[in-house]
């Protein structure tokens, strides 16, 4: 009897931990946060990369689907042409990981949803482990005698987009402000001499700091 309790406590310790890998997870994603793949579609993306072909499905609006990148902790999905879903694995203490996923919109400019969860899939706080920048922190201060041109640069900037982008080869997330992409030619150009583009987070004891 004892042997059996202690293979069954043996059993619970090891089963969180199996399949912690990017592929299990995206195929264990619930299909509420997944509505344009089935379970089978999900399944599908790994076999074919494993098989070393094209992981490409068709989903449920009968467009392709395809899997561009999957490693043990990544994976990057161009969902449609104009929309791409991104997960990776994130290690918070010696045991545990979550999920950091995001999805992005085109519409023409790029857009993304950046989210937290469990390994099951539950969602957790975002300010928990980011804490989001303002648009105001992707611009450069002006000195006193360009204030009214920075003013008047900024004037047309009416909505903030936000692209985000983590890395297939260590634990840092890019954040790119898309905002100028929708000006005119002539806007994007008065805008650009006080733009910082992208911001660089990285990710350290569970949560993601922005690099100097």
């Amino acid at each position: 009897m004892k042997k059996i309790l202690l293979l069954c406590l043996l059993m619970t310790l090891v089963i969180p931990l199996h399949g912690q890998d990017a592929k299990s997870v995206f195929i264990s994603m619930p299909d509420s946060l997944s509505p344009l793949l089935t379970k089978v579609n999900r399944e599908d993306f790994g076999d074919f990369l494993e098989s070393k072909m094209k992981a490409q499905v068709k989903n449920k609006m009968d467009k392709m689907s395809e899997m561009k990148v999957m490693t043990k902790d990544y994976l990057f999905l161009q969902t449609t042409s104009q929309s791409s879903f991104q997960l990776k694995l994130l290690q918070t203490n010696d045991t545990t990981k979550i999920i950091c996923a995001i999805s992005t919109v085109c519409g023409p400019v790029c857009d993304s949803r950046i989210l937290f969860y469990s390994l099951n899939w539950k969602e957790l706080s975002l300010s928990d482990y980011i804490d989001l920048p303002k648009m105001d922190s992707f611009f450069v201060a002006p000195d006193s005698t360009q204030t009214e041109v920075y003013n008047n640069a900024r004037a047309p900037l009416d909505v903030y987009l936000l692209k985000g982008d983590l890395s297939q080869t260590s634990n840092e997330l890019t954040l790119t402000c898309t905002t100028p992409e929708y000006l005119d030619e002539s806007s994007a150009k008065a805008l650009e001499p006080f733009l910082n583009k992208t911001l660089v987070y990285a990710w350290d004891g569970g949560h993601f700091i922005l690099k100097k």
